[in-house]
């Protein structure tokens, strides 16, 4: 971010507002608002005291069916790299959960706050993805459907004739991020004083009716180049949290 006025970075400035001034890093305190303007100040060195076990070491507490993860409960991804001695049960690890299964449920501590995690194997070695807890899910985001909708023969054919005509192994690197390339080209042009140009969207129509909307797709299949997706009009609610850093 710029000041609009003459183009200068912007910096963040750490403020008191009972005292109307700026602070610096060395005079700020962590604290826990018990009641309205009422705090309990806490230190990091009491933090380390009842840090878990889990902030030194990870325990991995039960093995799960792979099958058996819903996705909605992944946060970040992290590469897991042996160090030194560890190497040999590592690998034992590694090389257990490749020919089983199951994936290893552990926790560990990062960032100042203790993790549920799922570890499996890849080609790259052991890989890590945090976990949300069940109570940090914004179950009040989920839909209420109904389980009444009925759908004829020839709607559930025609449907899965979509499905089939997009279905394919699954290759990431075809995939790429539009809007930043718009936006990376939208920078070049500025800099070299050119008009800027719309970047093209498709003309959508509201879906009234399904059949006609699935032939339609299935005709945007066949006139699509291969590696873009089909798309829909949906709603998206949040379902994970954002957490401050």
């Amino acid at each position: 971010m710029l000041h609009k006025k003459d183009l200068s970075r912007v910096r963040e400035v750490f403020y008191c507002a009972e005292e109307n001034k700026p602070i610096t890093r060395a005079e700020i305190v962590k604290g826990y608002e018990t009641n309205k303007d009422k705090y309990v100040v806490v230190t990091d060195e009491e933090l380390k005291k009842v840090a878990p076990v889990t902030a030194t070491t990870m325990e991995i507490s039960q093995f799960v069916p792979a099958s058996t993860v819903d996705p909605i409960f992944l946060e970040n991804s992290y590469y897991v790299a042996p160090d030194g001695p560890v190497l040999k049960p590592y690998m034992l690890l590694l090389r257990t959960l490749e020919g089983s299964k199951y994936h290893a449920l552990a926790k560990i501590a990062m960032h100042g706050r203790e993790h549920l995690v799922i570890i499996r194997p890849t080609a790259q070695g052991l890989v890590l993805h945090t976990m949300y807890f069940v109570d940090e899910l914004q179950k009040a985001n989920a839909p209420a459907l109904s389980n009444g909708d009925k759908f004829s023969a020839k709607e559930m054919e025609l449907a899965k004739t979509l499905v089939n005509s997009l279905a394919g192994p699954f290759k990431p690197e075809q995939y790429h991020d539009e809007y930043r390339e718009n936006i990376e080209r939208l920078l070049e042009a500025k800099q070299r004083g050119q008009k800027i140009t719309l970047a093209g969207k498709p003309k959508t129509k509201p879906v009234v009716n399904i059949m006609e909307a699935l032939k339609r797709s299935l005709q945007q299949v066949h006139q699509r180049p291969s590696g873009s997706t089909a798309t829909g009009g949906v709603t998206k609610k949040k379902a994970r949290p954002r957490r401050a850093a």
